[in-house]
């Protein structure tokens, strides 16, 4: 009789993670016509939808009958497993875009995550550049060469303004105002900005643009301000290397990130008492919570303040 009944519980508990698997794939197929998510993205869903299932149906159930407490069990589960809150965050993100569109299919009329808090994720600050490793950073390239010019220029320009790298290997010359000292940039969401050329990076563009550019491009032609030697745009990729490069050879035992030189500029204002709006304006955040990210790594005053040369000018 055990084994009837034990045949039975098995059967019933495999029909119910076949009926969360379809309705999980419906879920991914509408949510893949809608927003055109990557592969990737897909993947991690049914990823986590499909774990949440496997544990309803040793209760008997469907992923579409969960009700609040087995969420909260469920994530208790992983949390006590030793899951980071990231990946917790990520989950109930998940569940809750499942739920929200079996809803709106009318499968069922409450939603079990609506009361569910999202666990706090604590930011990681950016490991920030002192004023010395920047200057020597900045002297790594070897300027008698047109490309080590060129990095020169791309270096000081980025820590002058806080660009991002895309910003920086997408730049053109029209959008350098000489007369006026300032930089036109279109960044996210299509939000124009000028940011103030300081006199250093300044006369590190003019002399690239009078000399090392056109030995660069010889014949060729190209509206990017910083080509590469075979005359065309700089990938992401490759200006990663050349930063890399030039921090081992400034011996800079720091991890750095593409945008090292952008934490730097906004870090090194403020920690000069620069004001936080200024600082997000510069920066083109829509957000000033993004930018007060950089406050909390200004707190810790640089041991070693030299009040002489930032912004770079």
């Amino acid at each position: 009789m055990d084994t009837m009944a034990s045949t039975s519980s098995n059967k019933q508990s495999s029909d119910k993670i076949e009926r969360s698997e379809q309705m999980v794939d419906r879920f991914l197929d509408a949510i893949w016509m809608e927003r055109g998510l990557s592969q990737n993205t897909l993947g991690a869903y049914r990823a986590d939808l499909m774990t949440l299932g496997r544990g309803l149906s040793e209760q008997n159930k469907s992923i579409d009958m969960a009700d609040k407490a087995d969420l909260l069990a469920f994530i208790a589960k992983r949390v006590e497993s030793g899951a980071k809150p990231r990946s917790t965050a990520r989950q109930l993100s998940s569940f809750r875009r499942f739920f929200r569109y079996i809803m709106r299919e009318g499968m069922r009329d409450s939603d079990p995550t609506a009361d569910i808090e999202m666990p706090r994720i604590g930011r990681s600050l950016p490991k920030t550049l002192t004023e010395d490793e920047v200057d020597s950073l900045l002297n790594a390239p070897n300027t008698d060469e047109p490309l080590g010019h060129r990095d020169r220029a791309m270096l000081e320009l980025l820590y002058a303004t806080g660009l991002r790298v895309s910003e920086l290997i997408n730049l053109t010359q029209s959008q350098i105002n000489f007369n006026q000292g300032v930089l036109r940039i279109v960044g996210k969401g299509d939000r124009e900005r000028l940011i103030p050329l300081g006199d250093e990076s300044q006369r590190w563009i003019r002399e690239f643009i009078d000399g090392p550019r056109m030995e660069i491009l010889l014949e060729r032609q190209t509206d990017y301000l910083f080509p590469t030697r075979r005359g065309d745009r700089m990938t992401r990729q490759a200006f990663w290397h050349i930063i890399k490069r030039y921090a081992e050879k400034a011996g800079i035992g720091k991890k750095m990130s593409p945008h090292s030189l952008r934490h730097a500029f906004a870090t090194h204002l403020l920690n000069h008492g620069a004001d936080l709006r200024v600082v997000q304006l510069l920066l083109g955040h829509s957000d000033l919570s993004t930018t007060q990210i950089y406050t909390h790594v200004a707190r810790e005053r640089l041991k070693d303040l030299h009040g002489e040369h930032h912004p770079r000018g």
